[in-house]
């Protein structure tokens, strides 16, 4: 049995902080749910009950969808090492492009990435603490996105990016807008 909080206490932010990875889960109203892992330093806890965190572009564009259709939110968070846990952040969630005024000043929080998409502000209404014993204890070998994804991006341009995410980010696997303009 797991233990709830109503916000993001400080030795919760720190276990964040120090995790390589997370996990986004989001759902539409109908429709497939979307487990997606995320790296990068990309993701930010701004308040106990904010934590925002900036997408790049890839292959799906899901999360967008499905918060513009439900705003509802998962982080996951696991250590790999050490002492087990598993922390979820519950919450509802906005997305912000990085061209708004608002996007502007969130995308401030974190450095500049090429291929970045959106900024996703999420309002924390529930921490719960698991204990993670079936979560495999590893050892991070290499941050994928800062030698492969990145320089993806950096290579492609922001116009052929643009181009990309036209073909690729405008509709969810079930067909759903996701506000790539």
């Amino acid at each position: 049995m797991g233990t709830s909080f109503p916000a993001i206490a400080p030795d919760h932010a720190a276990f964040i902080a120090a995790q390589p990875m997370f996990f986004v889960a989001t759902a539409p109203r109908e429709g497939r749910v979307n487990l997606s892992p995320k790296g990068l330093d990309a993701l930010r806890v701004l308040a106990p009950d904010r934590v925002i965190w900036l997408n790049l572009t890839g292959s799906g564009n899901e999360t967008a969808a499905h918060i513009l259709d439900s705003p509802r939110m998962t982080l996951m968070f696991c250590a790999y090492h050490g002492a087990p846990k598993i922390l979820r952040l519950y919450g509802q969630a906005r997305l912000h492009h990085p061209a708004t005024d608002d996007g502007k000043a969130l995308a401030s929080h974190f450095p500049q990435y090429p291929g970045t998409r959106q900024i996703f502000d999420l309002a924390v209404d529930l921490v719960h603490i698991s204990c993670g014993m079936g979560v495999p204890e590893m050892a991070l070998v290499a941050p994928r996105a800062e030698s492969q994804l990145v320089p993806h991006f950096e290579r492609l341009g922001a116009e052929k990016t643009l181009q990309y995410q036209q073909i690729k980010n405008r509709r969810s696997l079930d067909g759903l807008p996701t506000d790539i303009a």
